[in-house]
């Protein structure tokens, strides 16, 4: 019966696996629009990257054993169960090549039923049967696995499109950006004291929980400017170290005056002239509404517990959704390759890391956190880590 042959019930695994995508985008577009934006986008796309993507089944040849035998009228009919690892339901599509020969069987839980009729009592006979059966299986797996491994490789691309498109449509439905973009600009007569060098810029998953209320759009700042910030500070290093005796002896709060005096000359401020301050322990900062949109604190490397403790003050200091941060680690020791290996160790173990954020420099490093009260709001931690004299 055509019910009862492997890799043939349900059509071609590409047709099968374009299906998906479709009901992945349907799940996405079918969510309550404050849930989408409310809830952690990273979140969000981690669970669906986990719910959609597939593992090809992997037989366990050595652990096969006789399920049943009877007898029937021309005959044995045998069932040998093989356990496999990995979704079952592949073994229901046709592979992309073309294939004449589909085993006769049925999956039961996490196990290949082979089902045969003998006949008379041929044990040799029954196990070049299954033998065969068990080796056409096998190039079928690996037919299918190619384009499995495809699809899982440009799933995460594919879901992260299609979660930002919904985000976008419902502020745009609802006349908003997707961020507010705080106020501030920069001068025209900036002071060019040196020259700006080319910034290059799986266990199951549950679907993330948001609190039941409407989205309200906070202020952020605009990740262009986030990064234009970072080139200034990291060129105000440069300086430090074409002119090493000029800052030997300065402490923590002393470089956070020459970043301040730089950024402010280069940034306008829309009252008070100066769009950068400091607060209390707090270093560097922009501030809309009384709440943090960037903060960045000026640190000497002191080893793993004080880098854990400077990252809870920066998490302390955060309020709004997606704010960026920076933490200036200063190195006076000697081995600045041990310590720019330590970082990102520290950095995982924190209880509020998410995922690093790729860079392309061998001292910057970048992380998305949440915070410590609530996993839907999350931010921005860019740690650049310096080598300045002793």
């Amino acid at each position: 019966m055509i019910q009862d042959l492997l890799f043939y019930k349900k059509g071609c695994i590409r047709d099968y696996l374009e299906q998906r995508k479709s009901a992945l985008e349907n799940e996405v577009k079918s969510m309550e629009s404050d849930y989408v934006l409310n809830v952690s986008e990273e979140d969000l796309c981690r669970y669906l990257i986990s719910e959609y993507s597939l593992e090809v089944p992997i037989l366990h040849e050595n652990k096969k054993y006789l399920y049943n035998k009877s007898e029937v009228d021309i005959g044995i009919s045998v069932t040998i169960a093989i356990p496999f690892e990995g979704d079952g339901n592949l073994f229901e599509y046709q592979p992309s090549a073309v294939t004449l020969y589909y085993p006769r069987g049925e999956i039961r839980d996490q196990e290949v039923h082979l089902i045969r009729v003998i006949g008379g009592h041929n044990a040799e006979e029954a196990r070049q049967m299954y033998m065969g059966d068990i080796r056409i299986i096998e190039e079928h797996l690996n037919s299918i696995k190619h384009c499995i491994n495809n699809f899982n490789r440009e799933l995460e691309t594919f879901v992260r499109q299609v979660v930002s498109q919904r985000k976008k449509k419902l502020l745009y439905d609802l006349g908003l950006i997707s961020d507010l973009g705080i106020p501030i600009r920069r001068r025209d007569d900036i002071p060019r004291t040196y020259a700006v060098p080319n910034i290059r810029r799986t266990p199951k998953i549950e679907r993330p929980e948001v609190k039941r209320e409407a989205f309200k759009p906070e202020p952020t700042l605009h990740m262009e400017e986030y990064e234009n910030i970072l080139s200034i500070i990291q060129n105000m290093v440069m300086v430090m170290e074409r002119s090493p005796r000029a800052f030997v002896d300065m402490k923590e709060e002393d470089l956070r005056q020459h970043f301040l005096v730089q950024l402010n000359g280069h940034y306008e401020g829309q009252a008070t002239g100066e769009t950068f301050n400091y607060e209390g322990k707090t270093d560097i900062l922009i501030r809309v509404e009384n709440k943090n949109v960037f903060i960045a604190e000026c640190k000497f490397w002191g080893g793993e517990k004080k880098l854990l403790k400077a990252i809870d003050q920066l998490l302390e200091y955060t309020s709004w959704r997606d704010t960026k941060t920076a933490l200036l680690l200063f190195n006076r020791k000697k081995d600045f390759s041990a310590v720019l290996g330590k970082i990102p160790v520290v950095i995982k173990s924190h209880p509020c890391y998410k995922r690093e954020i790729e860079v392309r420099e061998e001292t910057i490093f970048r992380y998305l956190f949440h915070q410590s009260s609530d996993v839907n709001r999350e931010l921005i931690l860019t740690i650049m880590a310096f080598n300045v004299p002793k």
